[in-house]
């Protein structure tokens, strides 16, 4: 099996469109005219709410499978029983375990995602799949993964799944809620496991350590999506500081997320006013 396996090979049938970070930055929910294109189904009168719940469980669910992926590719491509690549160093059999873990988890989101979007009136491929989770668990530094996929991306789960299960609470869906409140816990689990391995393995390195951590605010930043995630009223994803202090945030990590989410929401606004 080929190593370090770019995005451009991902499996995907004819249901899936792809489409690049830059064309979803500061539309969260795809609403450019392209994509608006690949809805099927939605009549005009839906409700603004209850559609964008469809829309951001689809973004759930192709989220689920990159996130499947990208564990899967951690345990494979970092093993020294598939080859070696050069410049790629072995990680921990105790990480692959978790990364394992991981899979089986994520396996297990897909499964209640498809069901969850089949419930909330969408279908597979109505929306468009970005891809930005998977690239960023194809560095080649697995602390790089732990930091983009883990610790940022996974975070942000921690972030869309509290959110969505507040939504379910608040529209009356006990299924919703009841799923939502099932994957939060594991997303909890996976963005510690992010916190621990990175800190555990950047120990005696500050500064492999400090080139994650940027990375990571680099990830945060293009999804906060210019105010889509943050902690003001007009945020529709409002951050969890509960939830990411369980999953070994600092108090400071943290406020550093809420800067960074202001930062891309300013950003939004100055180009929206040009």
């Amino acid at each position: 099996m080929k190593r370090f396996l770019p995005v451009s090979e991902l499996a995907r049938d004819e249901r899936f469109v792809h489409l690049n970070i830059e064309d979803v930055i500061f539309d969260p929910r795809n609403g450019t005219p392209e994509t608006r294109d690949r809805r099927r189904g939605l009549s005009a009168d839906h409700h603004e709410s209850a559609e964008g719940a469809r829309q951001l469980m689809h973004g759930i669910f192709v989220g689920e499978i990159q996130a499947l992926e990208g564990a899967g590719r951690t345990c494979f491509d970092f093993d020294t029983a598939t080859g070696r690549t050069a410049g790629v160093d072995e990680v921990p059999f105790e990480l692959k375990l978790d990364m394992a873990r991981q899979c089986w988890d994520e396996a297990r989101h897909v499964e209640i995602s498809i069901k969850l979007s089949e419930h909330m009136g969408t279908e597979i491929g109505e929306f468009a799949e970005q891809t930005m989770l998977y690239a960023a668990a194809c560095n080649e530094d697995p602390v790089m993964r732990l930091a983009g996929v883990n610790r940022a991306l996974e975070g942000l789960a921690i972030d869309v799944f509290n959110t969505m299960r507040e939504f379910g609470k608040a529209t009356g869906d006990p299924v919703l809620e009841f799923c939502e409140d099932w994957m939060l816990a594991d997303e909890v689990t996976h963005v510690k496991m992010g916190s621990d391995w990175l800190r555990s393995i950047t120990a005696d390195d500050p500064d492999r350590r400090q080139r994650a951590l940027e990375f990571q605010r680099t990830v945060d930043k293009l999804f906060s999506f210019g105010g889509f995630r943050g902690e003001s009223e007009d945020s529709p994803v409002h951050l969890a500081r509960k939830f990411r202090e369980l999953a070994g945030f600092s108090e400071a990590e943290i406020s550093d997320l809420v800067d960074t989410a202001a930062e891309a929401y300013a950003e939004a606004q100055a180009m929206q006013a040009r």
